[in-house]
């Protein structure tokens, strides 16, 4: 039924069975006992779901995350039984005359239903009237779920778990809801959420709304569910391709001169590395806190330090914070125009020297106002004297923002959109954004990279990636990584990474300062560490207590050294894959990372495979995460007492296991047939496999009929172009790939300004066929060689094959 867009359409009241609706442009509105319902289509899959007490007059609100705008949706009202039904020709609603509970189907296949009606409780936010909004729903037994952020809690299915979700250091909570069933939920709401369920009910429940307000999404399958999110809330824009690279960072470097080195010393070495961090205290003592200026006289020309890190072709980001010390530019200004929040935040002492910190000299560092447009351009305006240095990007930490000494009345707080209650989840959103959207009106040559520690629904179009905080170092938190990143894909962000090797591992140094690199115990984590990194959307080293660079491991020939150079050299031989996957993020809504069940929902076996994953849509990672040479001791630290951790283990510095002695590890295998990356072994997949290992290996398995291209070997990601890129074929499947190209690091992308090579598989004839390539940009191949392999047991000779642009054909 064709929507009725004339202007004079306002109601249209439709009786049936004492049943009254008011039909919209969009949808339908209607009252059900005590509860106002309006259902809206944003698109065929995505509807939105407000509810407000009877009798109230419907509130205007502002959704943070949500940037759409409703499509031209056809949709029809039918009768069925006792309940109204609204339905695009994908999705069906149907409202229950008797209680106002909504059901939703798609083919008419139930996919979830509302357990009653909404829930609306009287609350006093900071002397505004409001509610505490809940909304009940019925889930199948045994369905799995995803998202809800990056939770530490070691699960990749959310069923059963009760969380409060909020930003933190370690922790994003985000009320978006995956199911295995090809559904999701975004709850749009900015206060803290609980997010509960158990045998009786799932629910999401914030502590203040003026409506419940959600929207549902029915695909195909899960990617499609993630689609339909960031059709919602924001594309993905391109990455830099030396952001790819590899990353080395300390808390922290001390002088300029020792930045610089950490580049230095990987080009003497041949070690590749594109990016180096600086992070905090270059700007001095705690009161001049973030400065957004070089205050350290050990930072004493920060343009030469520029300068020398882009001339080793290397990039460099720098620390910010949402906070500001009271001898800063910044403050000043902020406090002028009462844009600082007044909450205990980090450093809460003025004396950096001293752990625990001195109270009887607090910091009077304060959190700025992000909610506030005009605190957003304040921001800005003062790290224009970073970016002036031609600064590559940004380090956003404390993005939560840190909140400590937590008190109920904190968040009575009135920011300029309301109580700091009300809005308190969206705070890394809006201060992420404000960066991005400030550098992008001041250029287009760069693209923005920002690295930050919390986000939210939306952040994803940003041009953030996301690390998940200040993680201790033990195994148990090397595991917990895993389901960590791929639930916060689920919630439509697809860049995340993690400390590598986790940012607190003094309990490590068991034998002096720095000794943890000599340390079996630490030396076997960082390895598989490091290993889990080349399959991130960042592969970045980072952490406290320790000097963690490669060349304190030792030196080449050196087993752990050797399998650290070895991950980051992969993870340069996989960059024309990983910046093709990027694309694929940016012009179909892909993603890096997701669930094997993603991929393979049939499959119960996948449903809560939590060390395994997806990278792109034809590798699958299975990163080793138990000790094999070492004992495994857990290390239970926390990101404020881990500054102070005194005990280690009690393990001789002497002992030196045998990092080459092979053991087995089992790899569960979906259906398919599968290529051991390694070994060019193919297994029959719906089983686990038994795989030999040692320090140096890292389990991949390449899906039959996928075409892997293989970058040059590099010191830094643009140091080569790619043309005579070796191209692998795996057969035992038809398969297709897509190799993306640009100018690697500007927004003409946008403008058209890059180039498609399509690579097409067909295994019955062994032919692979390279399509016209489509598009161009400047400084494009014009003419190229591709080296073919067909992967097989029995090794393979490449066949070269010259391309200038024109369709090629191939028989391997």
């Amino acid at each position: 039924m064709k929507r009725f867009k004339s202007a004079i359409l306002l109601c249209w009241l439709c009786v049936a069975t004492s049943f009254a609706y008011e039909k919209t442009p969009d949808g339908i509105k209607t009252t059900v006992g005590q509860e106002n319902i309006s259902i809206s289509f944003i698109t065929p899959k995505t509807v939105r779901v407000v509810k407000s007490p009877a009798g109230e007059t419907e509130k205007m609100k502002t959704s943070y995350s949500v940037v759409a705008t409703p499509e031209n949706v056809d949709f029809k009202v039918t009768e069925k039984g006792g309940a109204t039904v609204v339905s695009s020709n994908i999705l069906s609603v149907a409202v229950s005359k008797s209680d106002g509970s909504l059901s939703f189907s798609k083919a008419g296949k139930r996919l979830l239903s509302e357990k009653g009606s909404g829930s609306f409780k009287p609350f006093n936010d900071a002397g505004t009237p409001a509610y505490t909004v809940r909304q009940a729903f019925s889930l199948e037994k045994g369905e799995a779920i995803y998202g809800l952020g990056n939770l530490e809690n070691g699960e990749l299915n959310q069923r059963g778990q009760n969380r409060r979700l909020m930003p933190g250091n370690i922790e994003d909570g985000i009320p978006v809801m995956v199911s295995v069933k090809g559904y999701g939920i975004f709850w749009d709401n900015y206060s803290p959420t609980t997010f509960g369920d158990n045998a009786n009910e799932t629910y999401f429940e914030s502590e203040v709304g003026d409506m419940i307000d959600y929207y549902f999404m029915a695909a195909d399958n899960m990617e499609g569910v993630i689609s339909e999110m960031r059709n919602l809330t924001g594309e993905v824009p391109m990455f830099p391709l030396w952001t790819y690279g590899f990353w080395q960072s300390r808390e922290r470097y001390k002088t300029q001169d020792e930045t610089v080195g950490v580049v230095k010393k990987h080009r003497e070495l041949g070690v590749p590395i594109d990016g180096i961090i600086q992070d905090w205290q270059y700007w001095g003592n705690n009161y001049l806190w973030n400065a957004m200026e070089f205050m350290n006289p050990d930072f004493s020309n920060p343009q030469k330090m520029m300068d020398d890190i882009h001339g080793m072709n290397a990039h460099a980001i720098i620390s910010i914070w949402s906070s500001f010390g009271p001898q800063t530019k910044p403050y000043r200004e902020l406090a002028e125009k009462g844009l600082l929040f007044n909450l205990s935040t980090w450093p809460q002492s003025g004396i950096a020297e001293q752990w625990p910190p001195r109270m009887d000299y607090p910091s009077g560092v304060k959190v700025y106002d992000a909610y506030s447009p005009e605190a957003r351009d304040i921001y800005w305006n003062n790290l224009t004297r970073l970016h002036n240095f031609g600064m590559d990007g940004w380090w956003m930490d404390s993005t939560e923002p840190d909140h400590f000494d937590y008190k109920e009345e904190d968040f009575n707080h009135q920011t300029a959109e309301g109580s700091f209650r009300k809005v308190r989840n969206a705070y890394p959103l809006l201060t992420v954004g404000g960066v991005y959207d400030h550098q992008r009106k001041a250029s287009d040559d760069k693209r923005v990279f920002i690295l930050t520690r919390s986000g939210y629904a939306g952040q994803q179009r940003y041009g953030c990636n996301v690390w998940t905080g200040d993680v201790s170092t033990s195994w148990q938190n090397l595991r917990n990584q895993v389901p960590a990143l791929l639930n916060f894909t689920m919630t439509g962000n697809p860049n995340s990474n993690c400390d590598l090797g986790g940012f607190f591992c003094n309990a490590y140094n068991n034998n002096g300062p720095n000794s943890a690199v000599k340390n079996p115990l630490f030396r076997e984590l960082y390895v598989r560490w490091m290993q889990l990194g080349v399959f991130l959307p960042m592969m970045r080293s980072h952490g406290a207590d320790i000097k963690r660079e490669i060349y304190y491991f030792g030196e080449k020939g050196d087993n752990v050294y050797d399998a650290i150079e070895d991950a980051i050299r992969l993870r340069y031989a996989m960059l024309p894959y990983i910046y093709s996957t990027s694309w694929n993020v940016t012009k179909n809504n892909g993603s890096f990372m997701m669930p094997l069940s993603a991929f393979y929902p049939e499959d119960k076996k996948t449903w809560n495979c939590k060390d395994e994953y997806m990278f792109g849509e034809n590798i699958l990672v299975a990163p080793i995460m138990k000790a094999n040479y070492t004992p495994e001791l857990i290390a239970k630290t926390d990101e404020n007492t881990g500054w102070d951790r005194k005990e280690s283990f009690n393990v001789s510095a002497s002992s030196d296991p045998d990092f080459m002695a092979p053991y087995t590890t089992s790899v569960y295998l979906p259906k398919g047939k599968w290529w051991d990356f390694e070994t060019n072994r193919l297994y029959k997949g719906g089983m686990n496999i038994e795989k030999e290992a040692t320090i140096k290996t890292l389990p991949v398995f390449i899906k039959a009929g996928a075409i892997l291209p293989i970058g040059p070997d590099v010191q830094y990601a643009t140091e080569k172009p790619w043309d005579n890129l070796t191209i692998n074929v795996y057969p035992g499947a038809d398969g297709k790939f897509t190799l993306y190209e640009d100018e690697f690091d500007n927004y003409n992308y946008e403008k058209g300004k890059y180039s498609t090579i399509d690579f097409i598989w067909n295994d019955k004839t062994g032919t692979l066929t390279i399509d016209d390539r489509k598009g161009d940009f400047p400084g494009m191949l014009k003419n190229r060689r591709f080296n073919v392999v067909r992967i097989s047991e029995k090794g393979a000779t490449p066949v070269a094959v010259d391309y200038d642009g024109n369709k090629k054909s191939v028989k391997i």
